[in-house]
């Protein structure tokens, strides 16, 4: 029983995700662009908020970034990191459980077709 309880502790820990744990691992789209981060931001922008009405827009340093998640448990599902780059931008999308796409069609055609 005690095993069992420890196995469900350690499930329910290994679920809990921010954007900068999905940072740290590897994307799951990279591409480069030739619109400018804020361009390319505002055109997404409204899919992610189609595909989640809570998701977030934000500006940093170097160019924009879009956040995407769970408002039942607090968990980020979807991160967007927008960069500046020499001649436009360079995009990379991470995902919790990126295996998981049910529902998350407009996240990744958003992704191309914005290119």
């Amino acid at each position: 029983m005690r095993i069992l309880i420890g196995a469900v502790a350690v499930m329910l820990l290994a679920g809990c995700s921010t954007p900068s744990d999905l940072l740290k691992g590897e994307p799951e789209l990279v591409a480069t662009t030739k619109k400018d981060p804020k361009t390319y931001a505002l055109c997404v922008y409204p899919h992610w908020q189609d595909y989640r009405s809570g998701s977030v827009m934000s500006e940093t340093q170097d160019g924009y970034r879009l956040v995407a998640g769970s408002e039942m448990n607090g968990q980020t599902d979807d991160v967007l990191d927008i960069k500046r780059a020499a001649a436009g931008s360079s995009v990379k999308l991470y995902q919790r459980m990126a295996w998981q796409q049910v529902g998350r069609s407009g996240v990744k055609s958003s992704f191309n077709s914005c290119l």
